[in-house]
């Protein structure tokens, strides 16, 4: 089994998403850019490759640039400094505004795909789709997830999508 390429301290990691803002979803496909907050994700391995497995509902604007790109970047901010813009990216859609523009967020090349990271002390991913697959209803075992999360005007199930990890590093 290879090493999963996962920089720093993953306990933070996954405390920065799912307790003090998110991180950032970013998807490309030609001259489409957007990113969006995610609060979801898993870390791990599947048919021996390291993946970060992220959901995104299809009402959502990088639903349809990652579906056409099939690759990702997660952008972990390390520190609050980015707090604003991650509640921005996650209540505003890319249809409306330019979220780099209205958060002063700056990209740079990724190392291994097309689409870029955000500049920032963070940790970052790089993501090539291996496989997706939209959430079924009736596989939804706990009422309390439907009841919760799936019983409003949000836009739907997610699809999960597991993007290989082609590279994890620090900025």
């Amino acid at each position: 089994m290879q090493a999963l390429p996962i920089p720093g301290d993953l306990k933070e990691q996954i405390a920065q998403i799912c307790q003090r803002g998110g991180a950032f979803l970013t998807a490309k496909h030609e001259e489409r850019l957007n990113t969006m907050t995610i609060g979801w994700g898993t870390i791990g391995f599947i048919w021996g490759k390291p993946v970060f497995m992220v959901a995104v509902r299809p009402s959502r604007h990088t639903f349809g640039i990652l579906e056409e790109s099939l690759e990702f970047t997660v952008t972990i901010p390390k520190d609050e400094s980015l707090k604003e813009a991650l509640a921005v990216c996650g209540t505003k859609s890319g249809r409306d505004i330019d979220k780099f523009a209205e958060c002063g967020l700056v990209t740079k090349a990724a190392v291994e795909i097309a689409t870029p990271i955000i500049v920032a002390n963070a940790w970052q991913y790089e993501c090539r789709v291996i496989y997706k697959q939209a959430m079924g209803e009736a596989c939804i075992l706990e009422p309390t997830i439907m009841e919760r999360l799936y019983q409003s005007s949000y836009g739907g199930l997610h699809t999960l999508y597991f993007g290989e990890i082609l590279a994890g590093y620090e900025t």
